[in-house]
């Protein structure tokens, strides 16, 4: 799915004229995807690429459901919020206690209006996002980070945050990488859907 989301932006969206991409998915966990050269890149066990989400962010952080700890899933998705909350200095007696169930939308909903430790959660957040992505850049070397996921609805917080810790930490001597919201949404499955099927054309050929 992530495969064909991004072959769909590369195609008609975000990503349109781009050949060396990373797609990351914010959501209830953190999805990932890499285009080199125009094609997908899978690796000898199809992990390649794929794997975003458990790239240490804290070397002695949360346990993951992959088994490491650390991982920026564990530290910043959709499943790991709540216990994250839970565990959190204060967070019992601020706006996010009268949530049964706190997802990212009343994460930044709270935050959007001040509570010191909503503000303090969500820039934690913004700070795994945007470090997984510098983390992405040093290990695929592309010319853009596509930011997608159901997270992206406050994505006029979320881009300039990444993009400004990624220009700031990269090591990019060529110049700046690209830092974009995914633009198609559900619909970049089904766009990528004819490249996916030329490119499977082509291999087997």
């Amino acid at each position: 799915m992530r495969a064909s989301a991004l072959l769909g932006e590369s195609y008609a969206g975000a990503a349109l004229g781009f050949t060396d991409v990373v797609m990351m998915t914010l959501g209830t966990g953190i999805g990932g995807v890499a285009m080199i050269e125009g094609k997908l890149l899978r690796g000898k066990h199809a992990q390649a690429g794929c794997l975003g989400g458990h790239i240490p962010a804290v070397f002695n952080g949360r346990p993951c459901t992959c088994g490491a700890i650390g991982c920026a899933e564990a530290e910043a998705s959709g499943w790991s919020l709540p216990l994250i909350i839970k565990d959190w200095p204060g967070a019992t007696n601020g706006a996010l206690s009268r949530y049964s169930n706190v997802g990212f939308k009343e994460l930044f909903e709270e935050a959007a209006v001040g509570d010191k430790v909503a503000v303090a959660i969500r820039d934690r957040c913004l700070n795994v996002w945007a470090a997984t992505a510098v983390g992405l850049v040093h290990a695929y070397d592309p010319e853009m980070i596509l930011i997608g996921g159901g997270v992206m609805k406050s994505a006029e917080v979320i881009i300039p945050h990444i993009k400004s810790y990624v220009h700031k930490y990269a090591w990019t001597p060529w110049g700046k990488v690209q830092v974009r919201a995914a633009e198609l949404g559900n619909n970049a499955v089904l766009m990528g859907a004819v490249p996916l099927w030329s490119q499977n054309i082509a291999a087997h050929e």
